[in-house]
C-alpha cells in the first residue's frame, strides 16, 4: 500500500486563489484568518493525516468494529487516535466559540474534512456526524440543552449521531414509527433505529444520539414526526455524567467496505423507555433534522471528493513503479513504467481532473456557506444561501457518483493487481460505496434538485449561477496560450447544455413529473460536470494570473493542462447528457410492471 499525502498545495491555491479565503476576514468571526494562518492549519492536519489516521486504514478495514454485550469497541488503535484528534483541538475546529469551539470559516474545515477521509474514511465518519448533531442543537434545541451539551460535542469529549431509518422506514419518513411518550419534564422513547453510523462506541464517555419519534397524538405523515435528544447516559445538573440511559446497540451490520465505522442496530426503551428532550417544536422534527441533514450532505459530498483523491494517489504512484512493456512502436530496448502508456495517462489525468474540479467546487461551495451564515447585508446572505439550496445536492450526489467511478478507475489502472486486497485499491473503491447511499441516495438528491431546489424563485438561482459562469467564459481569451480558447469553446457547450437542460426541467416538472424525475439524476450530473469545468476555467485563469508574476511555473502550467483536458474530455459529457435529459421518461415506463 501506499502513504497516504495530503495535496497541501492544491488546497491552499483552491482555498486562496479560487474560494477567496481573503474575502472571508471581512465577515464577523473571521478577521484574523489568514491565508498563513489557513496553511498552517492544513499542514497540521496533515501530519495527524498522513501519519496517524493513515496508517490505520488497512488495520480497520481487516478487523472492523467489534460488537459485544458491553457495546461496540472501536478497531484497535482508533480509540488513541481519536483521543489525540480531540485534544488538539481538531473536532473543535469551525465549532461556535460560544461553546468552545476555534470558529475557523467552514472552507478551512472542508479541506480537513477532505484529509480525515481522504486518510481513513472509517475513521472520519464519527466527526461528521457529530458535526451535524451539533449544527441541529445549535439551530433549535433549547439554551438549557445547548449549555448542557454543545460544549462537549464541540471539543469531541461526546459524539453525536443521527437516527432516522427504521426497518419498516427508509428513505420515507413518513413511515417512522418510534414512540415519544411524554413524562413530565422529558420523554420516553420506544422503539428501533437502523443503519445509525457509529451509534455506539468506546472511544468517548456519551454518544449523543438526535432520534425521529411521534408523540401519542401525532398527525400521520412527515408532519407528525419531533426530534429528541437521546444521551447514552443521562447528564447531571452539573455536566457530570448520571446513569446508563435505556439505549442500547443490538448489533453491528457486516458490510461491503467502511468496516472501522460500526453500523448499528440501536434499540431504545427496552427497560421503560429512553430519556429524551425535544428539541425544537413538536411535530417539526423533520425539519429541525435537515439542518443537520444538510450539514452532513455537505460533507459527504467532500466525502466523495476525498476517497477518489486516495485512489488517484494510489493509482499515480503504482503507475510510476510498474515495469510493463515498451512505449508505443517500440519493438526493442528497455520496458518502461506503466505511465508511459497512452491509456494509462488518459485514466490518471481523466483521475487527477475530476478530482481537481471537485475539490474547487466543493470548496468554493463551504465558501458560499460562510457567507451565507456570516455576512452582514441580509440580501447577500439570502443570495448566498440560495446558491447553496441549488448546489447541495450537486455536491453530494455528483461528487460522491464520481468517488466510486474513480475508485474504480484506480482498481483498473492496478490492472490484476488492482483485484488484489493487499494493494489497498480494493478498499477505496469498497469504502466509496456507501457515499452515494448516505443522506439520501443519488436518486434522492436528484428529485431534490429538480423538484424543489432549481424551482426556487422561478429558476432565479440557476439563471444567476449560469450569468456568473458566462462571465468567467468571456474571460477565456487566447492571450498568451492556447490552451485557453479549447478550454472557452468547451465551456459554452457545457453552460448552454446547462441552459437548455434546466429550462426544459423547469418546463417539465410541473406537467409531467414523472419525465422531469426520470431525467432527475442525468440532469444533476450534467450540472455537476458544468460546474466543475466552471471551477477548472476559473482555476486555469488564476493560474495564468500567477505565471504572468512568476509565480510557481510548474504548478501553474499543470493546472491550466489539466484544466484544458478537463474541458476536452470530461466537460463533453454535459453535452451528451443535454440529449439523455430531454428524452425524460420517454421509455422509462414503456415496460409494465410485469415485463421486469
Amino acid at each position: 500500500m501506499t502513504t497516504y499525502l495530503a495535496p497541501v498545495r492544491d488546497m491552499k491555491f483552491v482555498i486562496n486563489d479560487l474560494a477567496d479565503l481573503q474575502s472571508l476576514v471581512s465577515l464577523p468571526g473571521y478577521e484574523e484568518v489568514t491565508p498563513d494562518l489557513a496553511g498552517a492549519v492544513l499542514e497540521e492536519g496533515a501530519k495527524l493525516a498522513c501519519e496517524v489516521l493513515g496508517p490505520l486504514n488497512k488495520l480497520g478495514d481487516q478487523r472492523g468494529a467489534t460488537w459485544t454485550q458491553d457495546g461496540v469497541r472501536a478497531a484497535e488503535g482508533f480509540g488513541a487516535a481519536y483521543r489525540q484528534f480531540m485534544e488538539n483541538g481538531w473536532n473543535a475546529l469551525s465549532g461556535d466559540p460560544e461553546y468552545g469551539g476555534q470558529g475557523l470559516p467552514g472552507l478551512v474545515s472542508a479541506a480537513a474534512v477532505e484529509m480525515w477521509n481522504s486518510a481513513n474514511m472509517s475513521f472520519a465518519l464519527c466527526p461528521l456526524l457529530s458535526a451535524g448533531a451539533t449544527e441541529a442543537i445549535k439551530a433549535h434545541a433549547s439554551d438549557e440543552l445547548k449549555a448542557r451539551y454543545l460544549p462537549q460535542l464541540i471539543s469531541g469529549e461526546w459524539t453525536g449521531t443521527m437516527n432516522l431509518t427504521e426497518p419498516n422506514a427508509g428513505s420515507d419518513l413518513s413511515a417512522v414509527r418510534t414512540r415519544a411518550v411524554p413524562d413530565g419534564a422529558h420523554y420516553r422513547i420506544f422503539g428501533q433505529k437502523i443503519f445509525i453510523t457509529w451509534g455506539d462506541h468506546d472511544m468517548t464517555d456519551n454518544v449523543v444520539h438526535l432520534v425521529l419519534a411521534r408523540l401519542p397524538d401525532a398527525p400521520e405523515g412527515t408532519r407528525g414526526i419531533s426530534l429528541f435528544l437521546v444521551p447514552k447516559f443521562l447528564v447531571n445538573a452539573d455536566g457530570s455524567l448520571g446513569q446508563r440511559n435505556d439505549v442500547h446497540c443490538t448489533s453491528i451490520e457486516h458490510k461491503l467496505g467502511i468496516h472501522a465505522s460500526p453500523t448499528c442496530v440501536m434499540t431504545f426503551g427496552d427497560k421503560g423507555g429512553a430519556i429524551g428532550y425535544l428539541v425544537g417544536e413538536e411535530n417539526h422534527g423533520l425539519a429541525h433534522m435537515f439542518t443537520m441533514m444538510n450539514e452532513a450532505r455537505q460533507k459527504v459530498g467532500i466525502q466523495g471528493l476525498a476517497i477518489a483523491e486516495r485512489a488517484y494517489q494510489a493509482a499515480r504512484d503504482y503507475a510510476k513503479e510498474r515495469v510493463q512493456g515498451r512505449p508505443a512502436g517500440s519493438k526493442t530496448g528497455d520496458r518502461v513504467t506503466i505511465i508511459h502508456h497512452p491509456d494509462v495517462r488518459r485514466m490518471l489525468l481523466t483521475m487527477k481532473a475530476q478530482v481537481e474540479a471537485m475539490r474547487a467546487f466543493g470548496y468554493s461551495l463551504a465558501a458560499d456557506i460562510d457567507v451565507a451564515h456570516r455576512h452582514p447585508d441580509e440580501a447577500e446572505r439570502r443570495r448566498r444561501e440560495a446558491r447553496v439550496d441549488l448546489l447541495t445536492p450537486v455536491l453530494k450526489g455528483w461528487c460522491t457518483e464520481l468517488g466510486v467511478e474513480i475508485a474504480s478507475l484506480g482498481v483498473q489502472v492496478y490492472g490484476g493487481m488492482g483485484y488484489i486486497e493487499e494493494t489497498g485499491a480494493c478498499q477505496y473503491l469498497r469504502d466509496s460505496r456507501i457515499s452515494p447511499i448516505y443522506e439520501g441516495t443519488t436518486g434522492i438528491q436528484a428529485a431534490d434538485l429538480v423538484g424543489r431546489k432549481l424551482t426556487m424563485d422561478k429558476g432565479q438561482p440557476m439563471i444567476a449561477l449560469i450569468a456568473e459562469m458566462r462571465n468567467v467564459e468571456s474571460q477565456l481569451d487566447a492571450g498568451d496560450n492556447a490552451d485557453f480558447p479549447a478550454i472557452r469553446a468547451q465551456l459554452a457547450s457545457g453552460i448552454q447544455a446547462l441552459e437548455q437542460a434546466s429550462e426544459w426541467v423547469l418546463r417539465t416538472i410541473g406537467k409531467d413529473p414523472d419525465a422531469a424525475l426520470a431525467a432527475s439524476v442525468n440532469y444533476m450530473m450534467l450540472a455537476g460536470y458544468v460546474c466543475g469545468g466552471w471551477q477548472m476555467a476559473r482555476a486555469a485563469l488564476a493560474a495564468r494570473t500567477k505565471l504572468r508574476a512568476g509565480e510557481d511555473e510548474e504548478f501553474c502550467r499543470a493546472k491550466i493542462a489539466t484544466a484544458r483536458f478537463y474541458a476536452e474530455q470530461i466537460l463533453p459529457k454535459a453535452s451528451a447528457l443535454l440529449t439523455i435529459v430531454k428524452s425524460g421518461a420517454s421509455t422509462a415506463f414503456a415496460l409494465g410492471e410485469e415485463q421486469f
